[in-house]
């Protein structure tokens, strides 16, 4: 339970008398009561239940708590040992199925699930757009219709005006979503996704600006009733919204602040000569008089919506009615990439050495609540075996690390969950350490939500695999002088050769950059004695493996390339038995 609630799986713990009894805990936020009545206290739309127990006894406690598939919450069951979690209720639209998938990989146990689009390789068209970012909006009735349509093998029809369109390209969107038109039947289910509402299934990217001028102490009121009037008149949905802009000097407007903290969405100010440059349909020289520039709402939304932006309606006035006071004016307009920081994931993923047995359990809990692989290609190749139909990769190429950092970055920002991944540990000469210092370079209220889950390290796994040679201090130097001196790399050495540390060099060589090694090795043969053990690994954890044991004096530098670490110990160390061992110093007594 407390591992539950560390990783964030769930807030408030609860147990019945008879579990507490049994079980020496001493836990904040802890309930204990009878299991229907803690069941009934937190039964709400959009809840969560992880459940211990067993699936007919949670069945009989919730079934008098049920009422519709659009409000019951998701109801998790696991069993004593969290090896099996089975989405008892809400497998769809309350995120069960993805977050049983999460969490037994998180727990290193099993999802038991039993939907049609799991089991039959197709996409939840439901519920998948939630990962990239979108809002869901359609009657229940329709929406099941379709997936019922989607069960027995219907194409479904689909029309995409906005939005990252990479979904597409998955596995179980190719499965559902017809590609030719001579593979719809007249009654084909149709899927809408952009910014037009209608009574279909629809999902909203956030791609709508709102540009807003309004009058000192404008209603609240009077700016809901203006914005919902605004969109229904060009219909589109108000789950479009990417957020409102307007001039810096409303950056205290009590209206806008509490509407964008209402509906949780961002607010972008400009000064007026950055509005003043914008050319714009209506502009006013009364407008500018009051603030300096001709055009508030619809400068305003043009620049937030970006260069691509397009002016879906010019600005309406709206006047206050009864109770209310103030006046303001709306305009809309669209951007071409959808913008909902809020809803978006970066995910640092450390894969390890290549061997699925080796990656940790928070990756795979990564890997797995992430829509989007991005990487180098060869190292998305060894986690092939873990991606879901539904699931989409880019193949990244060695060089281009800061493209990567930053496509990953722009796709997070648009609300879509990526997973950014490197071998072994991504803050160990991975990605971590670029695409944290492009995160923040964005604007605070810009950054999608950004996480670092460890892998395995090369250095880790060499000594696992030859000893215990890491006992004593160590270090790791990268001798690859691509982005590092070699000035400063040498001097790095230098100090860990004076200050007798173990010291383990990656990147050692390639085919363009030979000599780095030479001369570090003659650095090193020159401070340190020549039968000082040198472990030669390659590829480590993956099929074409390599270990060897060598001294300064016979490493073979020719066989050294980029998929090599080496290994090289202190004054201490010594090979007994083809064992590699860096003495801690415990005393014999």
């Amino acid at each position: 339970m407390e591992r539950l609630k560390s990783r964030n799986f769930v807030d408030h713990l609860a147990l019945t008398p008879g579990a507490a009894s049994a079980l020496e805990l001493s836990l904040n936020d802890l309930s204990i009561g009878p299991a229907i009545e803690i069941l009934k206290l937190h039964w709400k739309k959009e809840g969560l239940f992880l459940i211990v127990g067993a699936i007919g006894a949670v069945t009989r406690l919730i079934a008098p708590l049920l009422t519709s598939k659009d409000d019951d919450p998701a109801v998790l069951v696991l069993d004593a040992k969290a090896f099996n979690v089975v989405p008892l209720l809400g497998g769809h639209k309350a995120g069960a199925e993805e977050l049983a998938i999460q969490l037994a990989a998180d727990l290193g146990g099993r999802a038991v699930l039993t939907g049609d689009t799991n089991t039959q390789g197709r996409l939840s068209i439901d519920s998948f757009g939630d990962a990239w970012g979108w809002r869901r909006k359609g009657d229940s009735s329709t929406w099941s219709k379709l997936m019922r349509q989607q069960a027995i093998g219907k194409k479904l029809s689909l029309q995409q005006f906005s939005g990252s369109k990479l979904w597409q390209n998955s596995e179980a969107a190719l499965n559902c979503i017809a590609q030719r038109q001579s593979d719809l039947a007249l009654d084909s289910p149709k899927l809408f996704i952009g910014s037009k509402t209608n009574n279909q299934c629809c999902w909203h990217p956030a791609t709508i600006w709102l540009g807003i001028g309004c009058e000192r102490n404008t209603s609240l009121s009077l700016l809901e009733r203006s914005i919902s009037v605004a969109m229904k008149k060009i219909g589109l949905a108000e789950e479009a919204i990417a957020g409102i802009a307007s001039i810096d000097l409303k950056s205290d407007e009590p209206a806008l602040v509490e509407y964008a903290k209402k509906k949780n969405l961002p607010v972008r100010l400009f000064n007026a000569l950055d509005l003043a440059k914008v050319p714009v349909p209506n502009p006013s020289a009364y407008v500018e008089l009051k603030v300096g520039t001709s055009s508030v709402a619809e400068a305003a939304a043009l620049l937030a919506s970006g260069d691509k932006g397009v002016l879906l309606k010019k600005k309406n006035i709206f006047h206050s009615e009864s109770g209310e006071s103030g006046a303001l004016t709306i305009a809309i307009a669209e951007s071409s990439e959808a913008f909902a920081p809020n809803r978006g994931e970066l995910h640092l993923v450390g894969s390890g050495p290549g061997d699925l047995a080796l990656i940790t359990n928070d990756a795979r809990s990564a890997l797995s609540r992430s829509v989007v692989w991005l990487g180098y290609h060869l190292y998305l190749d060894f986690l092939e075996p873990l991606r879901r139909k539904d699931q989409v990769r880019i193949n990244g190429y060695l060089t281009r690390e800061r493209d990567r950092c930053a496509e990953a970055i722009q796709l997070a920002m648009q609300g879509i969950r990526v997973a950014l991944v490197s071998s072994g540990d991504s803050g160990i000469y991975g990605m971590a350490g670029l695409a944290l210092e492009l995160w923040l370079d964005l604007p605070k209220n810009e950054r999608p939500h950004f996480q670092v889950h460890p892998g395995i390290s090369a250095i880790q796994m060499v000594s696992s695999r030859i000893g215990a040679p890491i006992m004593q201090d160590f270090c790791v130097i990268s001798l690859s002088n691509r982005l590092t001196p070699w000035e400063k790399i040498e001097e790095r050495l230098i100090a860990a050769i004076k200050g007798d540390f173990v010291i383990a060099l990656y990147n050692p060589q390639s085919q363009d950059r030979n000599w780095q090694l030479k001369s570090a090795m003659e650095l090193l043969r020159s401070q340190r004695a020549l039968t000082t053990p040198v472990v030669f690994a390659r590829q480590v954890g993956r099929p074409q493996e390599e270990v060897e044991l060598y001294s300064l004096d016979t490493l073979p530098v020719n066989k050294v390339d980029m998929f090599t670490l080496l290994l090289i110990g202190n004054s201490q160390s010594f090979v007994q038995d083809g064992w590699f061992v860096t003495p801690r110093g415990y005393s014999k007594n």
